[in-house]
């Protein structure tokens, strides 16, 4: 690593598979084993995810730890839980994830560890002119089929909910069985929302909060999806996941990781930095913490830092020195 508290790993699963190289933190009082000094996460590539994974790097590298950020698919994140080499994903998006991540928990290949994120929602959006036009459940779709072009725009192949698109197609709910799911990634289906905004065309695409796009783009959430993406609108819990024993064998790490709790304004603040201001996640992250030192407190109760002295005092001077 090179000092970063915050390091985008570019490898893929093949480099994911290897070993992990294990950093060895050399003290008589260190609340964790050395192996766990190295933390392997994981990012889908979401602006959310990104948000949440630096300001979990910048504690970690005041800490002492060093925090390895892999890219991967959703499914291939999991996969990397149960094999034990990813150690925490902040992402588990429930219920949109639910019948992919029911399998690890029910055959304990993951442990679930904290819900760090409440209030947030993931369900099908429209631009505001479409629902003025007369477009607010699902059930409205069909009936302007044409001016859709019977599409509906998701993120990246295999993402849970592009899962739940392609059986709501594939059930012909709501008279969408004639309509084809265009999965893409978050840039690309959003850069399609916004040149479907600037010629007033129609689209129908998923949308979540905590984003930039509820600030970007004046949307509308339709409702009536609730067998596919849940009540309220798709009303979300994101948890934080594991592989299986982490907590157990970090204990430090886990305490922390148990405590580390976001909401949706924070995420939406550090989210707007970024791709307004065009500052860095983990200079955007680091802003976001010294803005909030309120929140350091509850995140750092009883967590030390690697070699054993008081975190929040090293948090708080790290963050003082930049």
């Amino acid at each position: 690593m090179n000092g970063s508290t915050h390091h985008k790993s570019r490898r893929w699963i093949a480099a994911l598979l290897s070993a992990a190289a294990i950093v060895p933190w050399a003290t008589t009082h260190a609340a964790d084993p050395g192996s766990c000094t190295q933390v392997r996460m994981a990012d889908p590539g979401w602006t959310d995810i990104d948000a949440t994974n630096a300001m979990a790097g910048v504690i970690l590298g005041a800490l002492g730890y060093h925090q390895d950020v892999a890219n991967l698919s959703v499914p291939i994140t999991y996969e990397g839980l149960k094999k034990g080499q990813v150690d925490v994903f902040l992402g588990n998006w429930m219920p949109a994830q639910g019948p992919l991540v029911k399998p690890f928990v029910d055959s304990h290949s993951i442990d679930v560890l904290h819900a760090n994120l409440t209030n947030a929602k993931f369900t099908l959006a429209v631009p505001d002119y479409v629902a003025a036009a007369g477009v607010h459940t699902f059930a409205d779709l069909a009936k302007y089929s044409e001016k859709f072009g019977d599409r509906i725009y998701g993120i990246e192949p295999g993402a849970p909910a592009n899962q739940n698109i392609s059986k709501m197609i594939g059930d012909k709910a709501f008279g969408l069985g004639d309509w084809k799911l265009v999965a893409s990634s978050e840039t690309g289906m959003l850069t399609q929302v916004g040149r479907a905004v600037r010629d007033k065309k129609w689209i129908v695409f998923l949308a979540w909060e905590p984003h930039l796009m509820n600030t970007e783009f004046h949307l509308t959430y339709l409702s009536g999806g609730d067998a596919y993406f849940g009540p309220n609108y798709g009303g979300a819990t994101v948890n934080t996941v594991t592989r299986t024993g982490f907590a157990n064998q970090c204990t430090n790490l886990g305490r922390l990781f148990k405590q580390m709790t976001f909401n949706v304004d924070l995420e939406n603040k550090i989210i707007a930095n970024v791709l307004q201001n065009k500052v860095s996640v983990n200079t955007a992250a680091r802003d976001a913490l010294k803005a909030h030192p309120q929140m350091l407190g509850p995140w750092l109760d009883g967590v030390t830092t690697a070699s054993g002295a008081n975190g929040l005092q090293a948090v708080n001077s790290a963050l003082a020195d930049h």
